[in-house]
C-alpha cells in the first residue's frame, strides 16, 4: 500500500527540475499520485476501510493544491505535469 523508497528516488529523478530537488510541485504531485494509485487499487479489494478512504481524500486534496498553486505560478510547468502524469483537468 506504500511507497517502496526505490519507486520513490525514480519518481524524483524523473520529475525532479535540478540535481537533489525534492521538493518542488512536480515531484510533491508525482509522488502524492503513486501513493493515491496505490490506495485506489487498495480499496478494490478492501471497499469498507473507511480509515484510508479519509486518508485518500486527504491526499487528493493536498494533490490538488499544490497543482493549484503550480497552475498560477507557472502555466507552462503545469500543463507538462498534467501531461505526465495522465491527470484529468
Amino acid at each position: 500500500m506504500s511507497i517502496t523508497a526505490l519507486r520513490k528516488s525514480e519518481l524524483i529523478r524523473t520529475h525532479a527540475r535540478t540535481e537533489g530537488d525534492t521538493g518542488s510541485a512536480e515531484v510533491q504531485v508525482a509522488i502524492l499520485s503513486e501513493r493515491i494509485a496505490n490506495l485506489t487499487e487498495h480499496f478494490k479489494t478492501h471497499k469498507k476501510d473507511n480509515h484510508s478512504r479519509r486518508g485518500l481524500l486527504k491526499l487528493v486534496s493536498q494533490r490538488r493544491s499544490l497543482l493549484d498553486h503550480l497552475k498560477l505560478s507557472d502555466e507552462g510547468r503545469y500543463q507538462a505535469l498534467i501531461a505526465t502524469l495522465g491527470l484529468r483537468r
